[in-house]
């Protein structure tokens, strides 16, 4: 009977990558890059292969065998397996890089900083200490090529091979024979007064000298070059320089030296070292003080190095969430970090936490998520979307806080693309009706108008067809100025889906009741729209044929939304439509910067609108202390005591025909609250305010008693040559008629703003 012996190495749970190897410290070890068979998780491996006549150095390579192996510190490198053989000895670590690779890659990409190199020299000092103070170990190798780093930019100290008890016990430091490391022996050694020597931690203080010195000025020619500092930074100059010190009783024990370092205006001294020695105790921090960390780390994150936000950063950030009630305060820097990470990092990591948050019931946590949702749109699919995102979100739009409200309105400009049929063409367009009809704010009512104009190129056609043009008619009529400009300019946004007898039929005459509207704003828009929509009809009446191309541009392809229907401090790019038929002239330079009197409408900015209830809706939500807001100092944003239930606000949205007689027959607006100032008395962006009368003002329904408007330049305007050029045989005589018409409303415009200052609509002059 045959027995075959096993082959250990062959057995071995790791297996070297065919890689060329990494190097390794000065010595007989090499160290190669590995894996973990099972797992395929990556590995060092310091292999030492057995020669004869060597026993001397094998003996030194066992004894740092057993040391990596029983020594466990953060800053010490991480023993993971080993196999020791008659041939060679293996020793499997974390993955890491030799230091002075690290540094070249580093210097060479330009991302190499001071707060790394900081916060890696304090952590080989803590590991320094542990062994001298804790352990009474001389590590004895202390340079470069004993210091590695891993993954998340963390240094580790390694090179064990020389290490010797501080006690005496076991003999005393080990020969090493090597001349590469024997220069980073202190001079007490080389002058045989070893003796003198009267601290166990000077030789290794002078050798930590050294390896200062080489992180900032390269590798160390001679021992003399440490006279001169170099590059080293003016504020570690001081501390180096009690290393190298020619008395070893002046260095300094380990633990003094990071004292120093961290005192006020100390290298050490930086925000980067105070988060990372936070995180190494967060677990036994109070939440208080988790709470506060992780408000101020997110402002700190654009400094951080990405690896070290992705290795050591996010990892916390999930343990904070998952199992330390951290709640919505780790979204900002979750999402952060989030950018430094790949598509497929992201669906693992993050994409589940998110699903998560959003099943939550904190209104902090549900407003962050609406507010940062763009920054992770992208990786989610459909089936999640519709599953697992929707049905929480649209809880937001019955929420009793209008911010949350509005947010959710807002939401659905990046969810639209991805929504199935059932959940855009039913339950949102459900949503939206009902809030564009009984919602009591007028900024909520204002955005789900300009959202539905975005999103309107998603919608089913039959859905876009019974929707649109009801909907926008409605916010026509709406009490609040901007939801009548969001109405005008969701025809302009959506001109490409209706028909020409729709144009003609349903909008214009919407439009045209508009263009005696007491706001100086919606009138604007109401003739911009009147023009561009007449241009249409008309340039089909000359050209027949054009009509059969209009048919074809009434079902776009779906263009992805560029902005948010929301208030902002820059204006939002908005989705650009595409058309034919529309007004091509080309503006002067004037004309762009004077929105009042430009003509092209189709190129219209909703992020104009946005920056005019800007000034009517500044959103001051303060979560941390019960999620209250408030709107410009007028209206509190607060629940409607009179809400009804949410029962009673659905019941007549369930049938298929009341979506028509809920967007058609809107309820008439009731009263605003007492306090509030009408929307006519609000200053929109528009011109200053004059002593001249506007007879547009007699038209409010909420026009002083008495008042008496003058007549003001709107009535001096010739209004018949519509009709004349609408007879006119060929187009181009039209479009320089109407050309020319612009350029003389425009001087009249010009004219009186410089003579007597911009007017102001519902006033009267005082005699």
């Amino acid at each position: 009977m045959w027995f075959f012996a096993r082959d250990p190495v062959r057995d071995f749970p790791f297996e070297i990558s065919p890689e060329l190897p990494e190097g390794g410290p000065p010595g007989p070890w090499v160290l190669h890059r590995g894996r973990k068979k099972a797992t395929g998780s990556p590995v060092s491996i310091f292999v030492y292969d057995v020669k004869p006549g060597v026993e001397e150095q094998t003996q030194v390579a066992k004894a740092a065998f057993k040391r990596l192996k029983t020594l466990r510190h953060p800053n010490i490198l991480a023993y993971i397996d080993g196999l020791e053989t008659d041939r060679c000895l293996h020793i499997v670590t974390e993955a890491v890089t030799p230091l002075g690779a690290y540094l070249k890659a580093r210097a060479e990409a330009g991302d190499l900083r001071e707060l790394e190199l900081s916060w890696g020299l304090h952590q080989i000092v803590k590991a320094l200490s542990f062994l001298v103070n804790d352990c009474s170990l001389i590590h004895n190798n202390v340079c470069m090529a004993a210091v590695f780093v891993d993954r998340a930019g963390e240094w580790k100290l390694g090179g064990l091979d020389y290490m010797y008890s501080a006690q005496g016990s076991g003999g005393g430091p080990p020969c090493k024979g090597i001349p590469e490391l024997e220069q980073y022996d202190p001079p007490e050694l080389a002058d045989g007064s070893g003796r003198a020597v009267r601290e166990k931690w000077s030789a290794d203080m002078w050798r930590l000298g050294c390896l200062i010195w080489e992180v900032f000025n390269g590798p160390l020619p001679r021992a003399a070059a440490l006279r001169n500092p170099g590059k080293i930074p003016k504020s570690l100059v001081p501390h180096y320089c009690e290393l190298v010190g020619a008395n070893p009783k002046v260095r300094p024990n380990p633990a003094r030296f990071l004292q120093n370092c961290r005192a006020p205006g100390g290298f050490m001294n930086n925000r980067f070292v105070e988060t990372n020695l936070f995180l190494e105790e967060i677990q036994i921090k109070e939440p208080a003080e988790k709470q506060k960390f992780f408000q101020e780390l997110s402002k700190s994150l654009d400094s951080f190095p990405e690896d070290f936000c992705r290795h050591k950063v996010l990892p916390q950030l999930l343990t904070a969430f998952e199992f330390g009630n951290a709640g919505a305060v780790v979204l900002t820097p979750l999402f952060k970090v989030g950018k430094f990470l790949g598509a497929e990092e992201y669906q693992q990591k993050i994409i589940p936490v998110v699903v998560k948050m959003f099943s939550s019931t904190d209104r902090a946590m549900r407003i962050r998520l609406l507010q940062q949702m763009e920054q992770f749109i992208q990786y989610l699919d459909e089936p999640t979307v519709n599953t697992q995102i929707f049905p929480h979100v649209v809880h937001g739009f019955l929420d009793t806080n209008p911010a949350i409200r509005e947010q959710t309105v807002k939401s659905m400009l990046l969810l639209a693309p991805k929504l199935n049929e059932t959940n855009l063409n039913v339950e949102l367009m459900k949503h939206f009706a009902r809030l564009q009809a009984k919602d009591e704010q007028g900024p909520i009512r204002c955005n789900t108008t300009v959202c539905l104009g975005k999103i309107g190129s998603y919608l089913s056609a039959s859905t876009r067809h019974r929707v649109l043009t009801s909907a926008f008619s409605r916010a026509t009529k709406d009490p609040f100025a901007p939801s009548r400009v969001a109405g005008v300019l969701g025809f302009a946004a959506t001109h490409n889906l209706y028909s020409m007898n729709d144009c003609a039929h349903k909008i214009l005459p919407v439009l045209c009741s508009l263009t005696v509207d007491p706001e100086r704003s919606v009138r604007d828009q109401a003739f911009k729209a009147i023009r561009s929509f007449l241009s249409k009809l008309e340039s089909v009446s000359e050209d027949p044929t054009q009509l059969a191309e209009a048919a074809e541009t009434n079902v776009p392809q779906r263009p992805v939304p560029e902005g948010l229907p929301a208030p902002a401090p820059t204006p939002v790019p908005a989705t650009p439509t595409t058309s034919g038929h529309w007004e091509t002239q080309e503006e002067s330079k004037d004309a762009e910067e004077d929105s009042t009197a430009a003509d092209r409408w189709d190129d219209e900015d909703w992020g104009s609108l946005e920056q005019e209830a800007e000034s009517v809706l500044a959103q001051q939500d303060n979560w941390s202390t019960g999620g209250q807001a408030s709107w410009a100092g007028q209206v509190s944003w607060t629940s409607n005591p009179g809400h009804k239930s949410q029962e009673s606000d659905w019941s007549s949205w369930e049938a298929e025909d009341a979506w028509e007689q809920g967007w058609q027959e809107p309820s008439p607006p009731e009263p605003p609250p007492e306090g509030t100032r009408l929307a006519s008395e609000y200053n929109w962006g528009g011109p200053e305010p004059s002593d001249k009368g506007d007879p547009f003002a007699a038209l409010s329904v909420r026009r002083e008693a008495g008042a008496q408007p003058r007549r003001d330049s709107w009535g001096d305007d010739n209004w018949e040559g519509l009709e004349a050029e609408s007879r006119q045989a060929k187009a181009e005589l039209a479009r320089k008629k109407r050309e020319e018409r612009r350029r003389e409303m425009e001087a009249k415009r010009a004219e009186k703003k410089t003579a007597k200052g911009p007017m102001k609509l519902g006033t009267r002059k005082l005699d």
